[in-house]
């Protein structure tokens, strides 16, 4: 068996395409979506990520704004920038991109912002819309797997889904929404006692452990549909997921390339989530 791949650069077009047409529609209505992306630090790797984040937001039409902050930045000074966003109605869209330097506690941060304005979905009260079925920003990297499976028909009701990963950010996002769509979820995590026994039950497997190459051929189900959320860097120099691609795409019925999988798909929905809060903003506001 060759695994049929989930295609996260297609999949991401086809997102961005759709928010392009949302974001046109506001700008009719004289409403420009606006995303402030904040970065503490000079982490390479969050400021490749915040760079990406820009130039896909001009793409699409949204006003996509970032600050770069000294790594030196007290906790009171980000509160206090943070501040400022919620209270200015231009203002559809705040992420503040992790991690933070240690002098920072990123739980508080994320308190501070909006919960109409956190496009990342990880607030508590929008946790709590997501457990309760009620509307809200959805974290973009769950949003982005669920678009996965959906545009490649996999069948999620009454299926077994296994979430390796129990983090605020996937692992918990990801099982409330399939949870939803009528998915009978484990999830897993590092004091699983067998966890091969788990995945190997698994109809829809979605690994976001954070250990490269954790999952192989022998761990999944013949046909079953895995997303790999991992993205790790070799001594080499090349990139690999939390799944063995090699042995497991020669099992499972469709799975999803590290690279070019969920990372394109987080990002495109970081798009569509900040178009969305612009809407809701203009809703609850008309006049602005």
């Amino acid at each position: 068996m060759t695994a049929t791949i989930l295609d996260g650069k297609a999949t991401a077009l086809l997102v961005r395409r759709e928010v392009k047409a949302e974001v046109a529609s506001l700008l009719e209505r004289g409403i420009t979506p606006r995303l402030m992306v904040v970065l503490v630090g000079d982490d390479p790797a969050s400021a490749i990520y915040v760079r990406s984040k820009g130039r896909a937001a001009a793409r699409v039409g949204i006003a996509g704004e970032s600050v770069r902050l000294p790594g030196d930045t007290s906790e009171a000074a980000l509160l206090a920038l943070v501040a400022g966003f919620n209270a200015d109605p231009s203002v559809h869209g705040i992420l503040v991109q992790l991690p933070l330097p240690k002098q920072i506690d990123p739980d508080r941060i994320i308190l501070s912002i909006d919960p109409d304005k956190d496009v990342d979905g990880l607030h508590p009260l929008n946790a709590g819309r997501l457990m309760t079925g009620r509307p809200g920003p959805v974290p973009c990297t769950p949003a982005g797997v669920m678009r996965l499976l959906d545009e490649a028909e996999v069948p999620l009701h009454g299926k077994r889904a296994v979430v390796i990963g129990r983090s605020h950010l996937v692992g918990k996002p990801i099982a409330q929404l399939l949870l939803a769509r009528h998915a009978t979820v484990t999830t897993c995590h590092s004091r699983t006692p067998d966890l091969g026994a788990e995945t190997r039950r698994a109809d829809v497997l979605v690994v976001a452990a954070g250990k490269p190459r954790l999952i192989a051929g022998e761990h999944i189900r013949p046909g079953a549909a895995v997303v790999d959320v991992g993205i790790h860097r070799l001594d080499d120099g090349s990139l690999c997921g939390d799944v063995d691609f090699s042995t497991a795409s020669e099992v499972a019925g469709w799975i999803s390339p590290v690279p070019g999988g969920v990372g394109p798909m987080t990002i495109a929905l970081l798009l569509s989530n900040t178009a969305r809060a612009a809407a809701a903003a203009a809703e609850r506001s008309p006049a602005v």
